[in-house]
């Protein structure tokens, strides 16, 4: 027996030194990677409406390791950073410069604080000023920014409070800011660790239903609601460009502020008790009150109770009224829209959503406007004849768009689109908004004309639109098309409709995105306005090709495949390793699953969410693989996952080996978190593979009983679904390497770090070759750069030895 066990320890250690951990300290990785992975991040750029000026905000490639260890509480679904109080996720601009639309020259803005750690950037209403928050080693102070001199001051001490997001908003003078700051008599943070309890914490059920989801970060005694409440608590001060305060409301938990477009009333809504333990901050009781912009109570509008109890399903929602706002078309009135059915989208009800209209100051009980058959899912407010209402429904993937009369409730709503919406071949594009006198955004309407913006993914390619829709008559004129065979065009906005002056954005597989100024009225003539320079001139020449393949059972499905700059694709004498990258996606159709939505012209970005890189190294890649899981009728996606997986896969690598690149007994798949869960699948049920990696994934799904992804059901609803896309109840039969990696902060619901933990246990257990590698301080996506350089040299190490060798 002495002998069989340490046989077993050495064949382990030699696999992957044993049940111990290893003593590693980062590593960078081979020099072809580290060449395209640290480099100098192009500035986000920010243009007014006028398009007068452009904003360039700078940062840092990545994070460091001292910003992910900085102090953090997680309370209520939040991460916050209780010393600086400002949310521990934030990535920081360290740098602003103007520069005029028509110039070429960039103006640094004077002023910024020294070291600055900028964000909440924010135009004032008639954009000549700019405000933005910077951080402290102590906390969030207000800035502002003439846009005229590029002058920045600042207006207020580093005692705002931006636990809850941004801490500021304009009013509609220009002058003056409403801002969040820190209570004078602010309660002191509890130490958990120090602060002995006072008695258990106790969880009841009244025997109501509750099917919640898997949250993070949630509150868990009565210490936790003390920091909590603590933490969120702020005073509202009006402050003036000259620093003058004036206190508005005193302390309390202000969630969500909105003035109305006239700027005379402010909505406020607050958290109330009780908090919750089981789900976060957002299904917390609220209350919202508007007042004039003096401070004086108008009316409460709304009370939300503690939302504990869900019914089930996507299209379910709360009881009461729901995504109240101010219309963007009117001076001070309210709309909202309440359930017909009280949630359950199980109930069979002829209309779902009821929109009503509530002028202010709320004298009149509010007005029905309009009902919804599916569940309400927005309004874009034009005038007073015109508004667009959307509308969906989750399990048929349904969606409708209706036209409808604002100021006639008796008006026959006209439907201008009734479609699959995951049918992206049929999508009609986006109805343009631009700015009214009150600088919101509406309907963009001209001469009874509105306009609309489409992707133009078709099944010869992309070719994005623009289309003049006639309200009046509901046809559709196509104003433009872009006809790049070669590149890529993106049309972002429609800036002179009289004119024809459109801004866009082009790229190719090697020339870095970049704006223009497209006229579509005068032959199409082009003014270039921004000039980024590629920063990954050493893959500029690699092949790129969008290739389509189909499954067995017809599915169409495709991938962007990469090979090395220097192969010979009509000699193809050397067969390449494949690494496959992919995130499997539900649909309810066929038709749907089968279109592409991959253009061979988009630039090609390598970063640490695909196997991009490793195009270098001599690798062949398909990047974004198509891996649809499909569910038609009443059958869902789920019931037959695993089978779907592996045909998806098998088409992949039937499709590369076909054009006669690669050897496919070195093929290797990888994902991140719903592309994790799919890595761990296919290496367990199929011998596809020589190697996988899977990143922040899931493995065990009854740890996340009440749906995950996009099931509904719940665990005993189809226990046998749950148990066999569990990789974790297979690991017995898993034997191929994989390399797990996760980060040990892990922030997103339902993939907690315990469920790589747990999965390398039972892998390790069972004498599976898996190696195990926890970023410190990563959250569900990295950040910090010694911690993804040090990603890239294990995925370089471990795809070197079990697919390359």
């Amino acid at each position: 027996m002495k002998m069989k066990f340490f046989a077993l320890a050495v064949l382990t250690f030699t696999f992957y030194t044993g049940f111990a951990q290893e003593n590693v300290t980062y590593q960078k990785p081979s020099k072809e990677i580290l060449e395209l992975a640290d480099y100098q991040r192009a500035p986000s750029v920010n243009m007014d409406s006028k398009k007068e000026y452009l904003l360039l905000s700078y940062r840092n490639t990545y994070k460091t390791l001292d910003d992910l260890n900085q102090e953090e509480m997680r309370l209520g679904g939040l991460r916050v950073n209780p010393v600086t109080n400002i949310s521990s996720t934030v990535t920081y601009i360290n740098n602003l410069k103007l520069r005029k639309v028509k110039d070429k020259n960039e103006i640094q803005v004077k002023g910024l604080p020294e070291n600055a750690l900028i964000t909440n950037v924010s135009w004032s209403p008639n954009e000549k000023k700019i405000a933005f928050t910077n951080t402290t080693k102590n906390g969030v102070e207000l800035w502002v920014i003439d846009v005229v001199t590029a002058n920045a001051t600042r207006i207020t001490a580093d005692n705002l409070n931006a636990n809850l997001g941004s801490p500021f908003n304009w009013m509609n003078d220009n002058e003056t800011l409403l801002v969040k700051v820190l209570p004078k008599n602010r309660m002191p943070l509890i130490d958990s660790k120090k602060d002995l309890p006072k008695g258990p914490t106790v969880s009841t059920s009244d025997g109501s239903k509750s099917q919640n989801r898997t949250f993070q970060d949630l509150l868990k005694n009565k210490t936790d609601e003390a920091n909590f409440e603590s933490l969120v608590t702020s005073e509202l001060y009006k402050i003036s460009l000259s620093g003058k305060a004036e206190l508005f409301k005193s302390a309390d938990i202000y969630a969500g502020e909105s003035f109305s477009p006239d700027g005379k009333y402010l909505m406020l809504t607050t958290i109330q008790k009780p908090f919750s333990y089981i789900v976060p901050l957002s299904r917390f009781p609220q209350k919202t009150i508007v007042y004039d912009n003096n401070g004086k109570e108008i009316k409460v509008v709304n009370e939300v109770p503690l939302n504990e109890i869900m019914p089930k399903g996507f299209s379910s929602v709360r009881k009461g009224k729901r995504s109240m706002s101010w219309r963007n078309d009117k001076p001070a009135t309210l709309a909202f829209v309440e359930a017909l059915d009280e949630g359950d989208q199980s109930k069979n009800v002829p209309y779902r959503d009821e929109i009503f209209v509530w002028e202010a100051p709320f004298t009149n009980n509010p007005t029905s406007f309009f009902k919804t058959k599916q569940r309400y899912g927005g309004i874009m407010w034009g005038n007073d004849n015109y508004a667009i209402v959307f509308d969906s429904w989750y399990d048929t993937r349904n969606t409708k768009t209706y036209l409808v009369n604002p100021s006639n409730v008796n008006a026959e709503a006209k439907i201008i689109s009734d479609r699959n919406s995951q049918d992206i071949y049929s999508d009609p594009g986006n109805f343009e908004t631009k700015r009214n006198e009150f600088n919101k955004y509406v309907l963009a309407i001209e001469n009874d004309n509105a306009y609309l913006i489409g992707d133009g993914f078709t099944k010869d390619g992309q070719f994005p639109f623009i289309d003049e829709f006639n309200l009046k008559t509901q046809k559709t004129k196509r104003l433009y098309t872009s006809t790049y065979k070669d590149k890529k065009e993106d049309l972002l906005s429609i800036e002179d409709f009289k004119k024809g002056e459109v801004l866009v954005m082009l790229q190719s597989k090697n020339e870095y995105p970049n704006y223009y100024m497209r006229n579509i009225k005068s032959k199409n003539s082009l003014t270039q306005i921004t000039a980024f320079a590629n920063p990954f001139a050493s893959i500029k020449n690699v092949y790129k090709e969008v290739i389509k393949y189909k499954r067995k059972d017809g599915v169409e499905l495709s991938g962007t495949l990469y090979l090395p700059a220097n192969y010979d694709r009509t000699a193809k004498k050397e067969k390449l390793p494949l690494l496959i990258w992919a995130y499997p996606a539900e649909f309810k159709d066929k038709n749907s699953a089968g279109q592409s939505d991959k253009n061979p012209n988009e630039f090609t970005f390598p970063n640490y969410g695909s196997f991009v890189y490793w195009v270098t190294k001599g690798y062949a890649v398909l990047d974004d693989a198509s891996f649809p899981i499909i569910g038609e009728d009443k059958t869902e996606p789920n019931d037959t996952f695993i089978p779907q997986l592996v045909a998806n896969a098998e088409a992949a690598i039937d499709a590369v080996d076909k054009l006669g690149f690669i050897n496919r007994k070195k093929v290797a798949v990888g994902g991140h978190s719903y592309g994790a869960f799919m890595t761990a699948n296919l290496l367990t049920h199929s011998n596809l593979f020589a190697c996988g990696i899977a990143r922040s994934g899931a493995y065990n799904r009854t740890l996340t009983p009440f749906g995950f992804q996009s099931e509904q059901r719940n665990f005993w609803d189809v226990p046998e679904v749950y148990s066999g896309m569990s990789p974790f109840n297979s690991a017995d039969k898993m034997k191929t390497p994989l390399l797990l990696v996760h980060g040990d902060a892990d922030n997103n619901p339902g993939t907690f770090t315990l469920q790589s933990e747990r999965y390398f246990q039972a892998l390790k257990g069972l004498g599976a070759p898996v190696r195990l590698v926890l970023l410190p301080k990563e959250s569900h996506g990295y950040a910090a750069k010694d911690n993804i350089l040090h990603l890239l040299w294990e995925q370089d190490q471990f795809l070197e030895k079990y697919l390359k060798n």
